[in-house]
């Protein structure tokens, strides 16, 4: 599905419009070879080969592991102001299905989220950035390694990013399949949900199917976790306020041993919302309800509850500002400032709770498209020019000359 050129009115789009070959070549050449969470040993390899090749002033590699950081010096007198742009640079560990000629050579690898368009649109910004050098400061281009449940933005923080690049200002953008290409999404505020992990055991006494009453069947107590887990957001969660809980595994006993009941039952499921106090009212409201059921039925239970991503939350004036500067390129009426917040999570909150920023969506495919973390997904590469004109316009707008 292709952008409608048409929407775009200024900007370095026709500048990056001429370069859409080699970008795409780029693109599905890093879709073919995809890696997963700080194993990105090639990927890095290659995307700090590119940075050089088009005249980025620095290259730091191994920042957060697997992680590079390019430096572009403006044209301007030194202003001593920064801004970041962050790509991620992970596959998923997934078979893909699909049948072109750039699908993934590794079995068990793909590219399923699209994080290959967004290393490609982040080079198309530095060609372009290096290029023209029409902005005064530096433009930090962030290539980070393991968002898909790695923390790797975290891991980035912790190797000292913004301590050796303190950018004022940092943003994201990641592909959205649901909206058409030429639209572009930026919220104020809540965003991404934060992502926590629970996992509970259920320990009771093993025994005979056929005599249940000298067991203690951990099954029959999974399963009334499960149920009664499900009224803690209709029940607990005020409607004000957004949360999800998906108990989404369990495991117990041997499919075989159809009279044997088991010692133990496992279940492993998510936890997603928007504020803290969410966060914090779900944690301790499951753990009771699973201490309490377990006891009531005679068995016992132990939870071990994990907060992983927090909530990406936008900062007001810089949302705001990326979505004055994505209007520049496709018009007000393809701008969306108030789209739903999505119940994924993304670790580039990691780096939004160190710096004021947003976390962008660019339409990519609209209605018939197959949505992250399809085994039949794929990038669209005619958003690619219209990617980095938007990166590339954050920097120039943000450092004037």
């Amino acid at each position: 599905m292709s952008v409608d050129t048409g929407l775009i009115s200024s900007g370095p789009y026709s500048r990056l419009l001429q370069w859409q070959g080699e970008l795409t070549a780029l693109r599905r050449e890093l879709h073919t070879y995809p890696e997963i969470g700080f194993e990105e040993v090639r990927t890095s390899a290659r995307i700090a080969e590119m940075l050089r090749l088009v005249g980025v002033d620095e290259v730091h590699t191994g920042i957060g592991k697997t992680g590079v950081v390019g430096v572009i010096h403006g044209g301007g007198a030194k202003s001593g102001r920064s801004i970041g742009l962050r790509a991620d640079m992970d596959a998923l560990p997934m078979h893909e299905e699909n049948g072109f000629a750039w699908k993934s050579t590794q079995p068990g690898m793909m590219h399923g989220c699209g994080h290959d368009g967004h290393m490609a649109m982040l080079i198309g910004a530095a060609r372009y950035l290096a290029a023209s050098r029409n902005f005064a400061g530096d433009a930090v281009l962030i290539f980070q390694p393991g968002e898909e449940g790695f923390a790797g933005a975290r891991a980035m923080i912790e190797d000292g990013l913004f301590d050796r690049f303190p950018v004022e200002a940092v943003y994201a953008m990641h592909n959205w399949p649901t909206l058409t290409p030429g639209t572009i999404n930026v919220n104020t505020g809540p965003v991404m949900a934060a992502s926590d992990l629970v996992e509970i055991v259920v320990t009771g006494l093993g025994g005979h199917g056929g005599h249940p009453e000298l067991a203690v069947d951990p099954v029959l107590v999974a399963a009334h976790i499960i149920t009664a887990a499900q009224s803690l957001v209709s029940r607990n969660v005020s409607p004000i306020d957004h949360a999800v809980l998906s108990l989404c595994a369990i495991h117990a006993g041997d499919p075989g041993a159809y009279s044997v009941i088991p010692r133990q039952a496992r279940i492993a499921g998510t936890v997603r919302s928007f504020s803290g106090a969410v966060q914090t009212l779900m944690e301790q409201r499951l753990e009771g309800l699973v201490q309490s059921i377990a006891q009531a039925f005679g068995a016992s239970a132990s939870i071990n509850y994990r907060r992983n991503y927090p909530a990406t939350i936008n900062s007001a004036p810089e949302a705001a500002f990326a979505g004055d500067v994505a209007a520049t390129l496709v018009g007000e009426s393809h701008v969306l400032r108030a789209m739903a917040p999505s119940m994924g999570a993304e670790d580039f909150s990691f780096m939004l709770q160190a710096k004021p920023g947003a976390y962008i969506r660019i339409g990519q495919g609209g209605e018939g498209s197959c949505f992250l973390h399809n085994t039949r997904y794929d990038f669209n590469d005619d958003i690619l020019p219209l990617g980095a004109a938007l990166f590339s316009a954050l920097v120039e707008r943000s450092l004037p000359l």
